[in-house]
């Protein structure tokens, strides 16, 4: 199997390098019908493209799409969707230094022990830049799930070591999140990240982040067992993200400190829904692989960007040792981008499972 492919019936390819021409990708099993405009698309690029100050590379790309198949008067064909994202301010000659040495942190080691060659441009395929795709594939099942009633929210939970208030909390605000460069819930703690991430840039040093996601108004019983299970579809969809090193649940990882007297979701009657409705959500959404409906809940830790400006010390192709000072436009945090790459990667999860599920039961 591909690693370039994802999904089982709602599909998608990503194509492009950080400097070659172009980036994009290709949606196929989309039903056909859906009303789509480019806007959808361009609204969600734009939200990871952003405006994130100190926390963001100086690379200016203008990422609006061409949407070239899939498409006419305004709804889908069934057929595929190829989405095509120009690369308009691409400096490959920044990289020239890397051509033959690897950088710390990053995949041109373990690449070039995979294929023989590597895109030194930025790390080519394995740039954060490849996320634009994703992106694009993301809005059109977004605005899929939201035919069927379902939304995605994603912030900032923590960057640079500040947390922001969770959700229920008093201070914890999703009218916030779109209205500070961090995405975070609340102001105060945006500003006191920033700061943080500031002087790390001033010291040529970069920070990690935890982004949290939520999907509402999920029905139960998506999710495949045992193998193809909603929260490890979930799971692997994050950690195929390049700076991402771990996922957790509601609870999570504080589940294993717990017991199963507190820990344990129980129903109570409703009176309109045969399932009831859940009185706590430590599952995240998810028991034995599939949704409950209740709220699917979980976050992703990123960690630190490793292109920095710090000296490093690393190897070259000779296997000698050298000194690096990386060069280019990188991010010092990643958080501002992931939300919208997070949301992105939840919707093609839950999009595909919405057409599986249609076909479980007569």
């Amino acid at each position: 199997m591909s690693g370039n492919i994802f999904g089982t019936l709602f599909q998608v390819v990503t194509f492009g390098e950080s400097h070659g021409p172009a980036l994009g990708c290709v949606v196929d099993g989309c039903p056909a019908g859906l009303p789509l405009a480019r806007e959808d698309i361009d609204r969600e690029l734009s939200r990871r493209k952003g405006n994130c100050g100190e926390a963001s590379t100086s690379r200016n790309e203008n990422d609006t799409c061409e949407i070239l198949s899939g498409l006419f008067e305004g709804k889908t064909l069934g057929t595929p969707i190829a989405i095509l994202i120009r690369n308009k301010d691409a400096r490959p000659e920044d990289y020239d230094n890397l051509k033959d040495v690897y950088r710390p942190g990053h995949a041109d080691w373990p690449w070039e022990a995979k294929y023989g060659f590597r895109d030194h441009r930025g790390g080519g395929r394995t740039s954060a830049r490849e996320t634009t795709g994703r992106v694009a594939a993301g809005a059109i099942a977004k605005v899929f799930l939201a035919s069927h009633g379902i939304e995605i929210r994603a912030w900032t939970q923590e960057a640079a070591g500040i947390a922001a208030p969770f959700e229920g909390d008093r201070d914890f605000s999703l009218d916030e999140i779109e209205n500070n460069a961090l995405k975070m819930p609340n102001r105060a703690c945006a500003e006191l990240a920033m700061e943080k991430i500031e002087k790390l840039k001033a010291e040529g040093d970069s920070a990690g982040c935890i982004i949290s996601c939520l999907a509402r108004n999920l029905p139960p019983g998506l999710g495949e067992p045992v193998f193809n299970k909603l929260d490890a579809r979930i799971a692997g969809a994050m950690l195929s993200l390049g700076a991402a090193k771990g996922v957790e649940f509601g609870a999570g990882f504080a589940a294993a400190r717990g017991k199963g007297s507190e820990l344990n979701d129980s129903l109570e009657p409703n009176g309109t829904q045969s399932h009831g409705l859940w009185k706590t959500n430590n599952a995240g959404g998810v028991l034995g692989g599939i949704s409950t409906g209740a709220d699917l809940s979980f976050r992703v830790a990123f960690k630190p960007v490793p292109s920095i400006a710090k000296r490093q010390e690393t190897i070259n192709r000779q296997g000698e040792k050298t000194g690096l000072l990386i060069r280019g436009r990188h991010d010092t945090c990643v958080a501002p981008r992931a939300v919208p790459v997070v949301e992105a990667m939840c919707a093609l999860v839950l999009a595909d499972f919405i057409l599986l599920r249609q076909s479980a039961t007569l």
